[in-house]
């Protein structure tokens, strides 16, 4: 029998099966999904990214761009959904990309999903460094010197070029990510229960700062709407608005998070799209609302700080007392979102290697706590030194363009299982679907080519890595080649 080629599918019957004889614990109900997608969510893009993109590329129109993204994510969260419900493996995009363009298009999403959720967790990280440090500022205490806060390195110009900072390590990021992989480590459940006590928090505290700080906003700020492009690309101007929609993009991974504990679900087709349309419709609203609060307290060229709530709050004195609740909001805020991506990113290494792409270990399951343990060990480490020792800016980037990818090529997918597979049950249905998916597709597309051309560079180099990872043992060991 002829040996399968690198675009061979995975047969759906075969995922299917990997849901009925996978050894995970599977706990995970409506709730726990949706809370899992907010927790995933609501964090970085409104506590961290909102002030630094809106000082640097869109101005007040960082409203528009979250519109723009979360157009692109309703599309794209459609199509996740109708796949969840059909097949419902860990993996996210990986899996379904493996069942309908081939393996190595597979390898290349779940390589680039590997990119999305190390440096997610890692860039998340960063912000909740800046966020303590705040909270250790309003309370005068200062016991950490600057050169263990802050990242040794940074972007210069376009990210094209990188620089020292004279700091070493930012200490803070790095011990936060450990703690998180400590708490995925010891079970699925048990990391629901934490995210489901954060997310409440912070979802109280942001709605807090909607309502209190609505009343002192000057509308003075928002003008002019869209400042003028300052003559570089993606400074300002729209093509500063269709960039900060970009960069912006990857706060919105949550619901891709929730497509990899498909596995821990108790009922996958029905749970499934409510955890992953439920999450996306309430983060949205709370991200355009906070996006309009915050460019109308205080002019955007000011909110360029990693803390940029914080600084709003504190150029008003009769909301000062709220600044310290905001610093725990974010706080608590930024941790679930460290502990949903390195959920996530630990399931994408189960996924692939129980495929054979990767090393076999790394499918290794917990026998007490029926968790993927080495690959959180691998994660959690990774995600830490990454944290600790590269830029805000940086980091952000790289995610965007791995969640980018992902997207697309989910859209692509789901049409293609349409005409290739449309005997198949799909307990949800994406409606309309070829004009869903190819909108989806299209402002995926738009967004990912305003993106900075260093984010690019690094894409292809990390492209290529993984080329040569997956020919020299992917292919090799692939389950599909195994099994011929």
């Amino acid at each position: 029998m002829e040996k399968p080629g690198i675009f061979a599918t995975m047969p759906v019957a075969q995922l299917q099966h990997d849901y009925g004889s996978s050894s995970l614990k599977r706990s995970l109900g409506p709730v726990a999904l949706t809370s899992l997608g907010i927790g995933a969510t609501i964090g970085t893009g409104i506590f961290v990214l909102t002030g630094t993109v809106a000082a640097t590329h869109a101005g007040p129109a960082i409203v528009l761009s979250f519109i723009v993204a979360g157009l692109g994510c309703l599309f794209a969260g459609l199509c996740y959904a109708e796949f969840a419900s059909l097949v419902p493996v860990t993996g996210s995009a990986y899996a379904y990309s493996y069942a309908t363009l081939g393996e190595f298009i597979a390898w290349f999403v779940g390589w680039n999903l590997v990119l999305e959720y190390l440096f997610a967790a890692a860039t998340v990280a960063v912000g909740w460094s800046r966020y303590f440090m705040a909270l250790l500022d309003t309370f005068h205490v200062g016991f950490l010197p600057k050169a263990l806060t802050a990242s040794p390195f940074n972007t210069v110009g376009d990210t094209t070029h990188i620089a020292a900072t004279g700091a070493w390590i930012n200490l803070p990021a790095v011990l936060i990510a450990l703690v998180m992989m400590c708490i995925c480590y010891v079970g699925i459940r048990q990391s629901a229960w934490v995210n489901n006590i954060i997310v409440a928090i912070k979802v109280i505290i942001v709605l807090a700062v909607i309502a209190f700080g609505a009343p002192y906003v000057n509308p003075a700020n928002w003008h002019p709407f869209v400042p003028p492009n300052t003559g570089t690309f993606g400074a300002f101007g729209w093509s500063g608005v269709l960039r900060a929609s970009g960069i912006i993009f990857f706060a919105y991974v949550g619901f891709d998070a929730v497509s990899t504990t498909a596995q821990e679900a108790r009922n996958p087709s029905r749970d499934m799209p409510i955890g992953i349309l439920g999450g996306l419709a309430i983060c949205t609203v709370l991200y355009i609302l906070m996006a309009t609060v915050l460019t109308g307290l205080l002019p955007y060229p000011q909110l360029n700080d990693a803390a940029p709530v914080a600084v709003a709050l504190a150029a008003h004195p009769q909301l000062y007392w709220l600044r310290i609740w905001v610093i725990i909001g974010a706080l608590a805020g930024l941790t679930s979102v460290i502990l949903v991506q390195m959920l996530a990113q630990a399931r994408i290494f189960l996924a692939m290697s129980n495929h054979g792409l990767l090393p076999q270990f790394l499918g290794s399951v917990h026998p007490r706590f029926r968790t993927p343990h080495i690959a959180t060990l691998i994660t959690g480490f990774t995600a830490a030194a990454a944290s600790g020792l590269l830029p805000l800016g940086l980091l952000g980037e790289l995610v965007s363009i791995g969640t980018l990818i992902a997207f697309i090529v989910v859209c692509i997918g789901v049409l293609v299982l349409r005409r290739t597979r449309p005997d198949l049950p799909r307990p949800f249905r994406v409606p309309a679907v070829w004009p869903v998916a190819l909108a989806g597709l299209a402002i995926c597309l738009l967004m990912v080519s305003f993106l900075p051309a260093g984010t690019w560079v690094r894409l292809v180099v990390w492209t290529a890595l993984g080329v040569v990872i997956y020919f020299t043992y992917g292919y090799r060991h692939s389950r599909l080649r195994r099994e011929a």
